[in-house]
């Protein structure tokens, strides 16, 4: 009798089985490897073009807003002109209402004895180191002049008045020019006249300026 031995056979296809089923495994194991990482790629990509997404809405948003902004700005710069236009307006009145009530003030802190004009620190200041002939005289006698006239339109200033002597009217120049109420002093030529009722030798003087308010 013939005995046929059939194990190593059926090792051989014991082993070639098992080696088709690792290799499978293998496969399947590269296929999920991959399908992990392209599901984590998609995954990424999609929030990275949701994030896009939101940030051009945000940015349609912010242009949307800017075009409406752009739209109405002439109407906005109109509304703007006409509350300046009327600002201006009211100002104008109130300093046509009080102005010439300050610089009449301000003339009689002038002609005030021991007092003086209003002037502005810095320049007083600067005065004194540059040209302090300029600056007006504090013991002088404001009672050696006297105003005969004063006339005011559109800010247009003229005074007319009687010193003692020609220096009494430089001094209240001086003061004027000096004052932040007033600018553009013009000294016009005055003359010597006598006084009938005392006999006093005066000088007669008359000046142009503009006020400020």
């Amino acid at each position: 009798m013939i005995r046929i031995n059939l194990l190593p056979r059926r090792r051989r296809a014991d082993q070639k089985l098992k080696g088709g089923q690792a290799w499978v495994v293998v496969v399947m194991v590269v296929v999920l490897a991959e399908v992990s990482g392209l599901f984590a790629l998609y995954s990424y990509t999609e929030g990275t073009l949701k994030r896009q997404r939101r940030q051009n809405a945000e940015l349609r948003t912010q242009i949307d807003q800017a075009k409406q902004a752009v739209a109405s700005h002439p109407a906005v710069k109109a509304k703007l002109e006409q509350l300046r236009a009327r600002e201006e307006a009211i100002a104008a009145l109130q300093r046509a209402r009080t102005g010439p009530t300050a610089v009449l003030l301000e003339l009689a802190r002038i002609l005030t004895p021991g007092r003086g004009p209003t002037v502005d620190p810095a320049r007083l200041d600067e005065l004194r180191r540059d040209n302090p002939l300029a600056l007006y005289t504090p013991t002088w006698d404001a009672r050696r002049l006297w105003l005969t006239r004063f006339a005011e339109d559109k800010r247009e200033v003229r005074i007319v008045g009687v010193a003692r002597d020609g220096e009494d009217v430089s001094e209240f120049a001086r003061r004027l020019n000096l004052s932040s109420f007033f600018e553009d002093i013009q000294l016009l030529p005055g003359k010597r006249a006598t006084d009938q009722p005392t006999g006093l030798s005066l000088v007669d003087f008359e000046l142009k300026a503009k006020a400020r308010y």
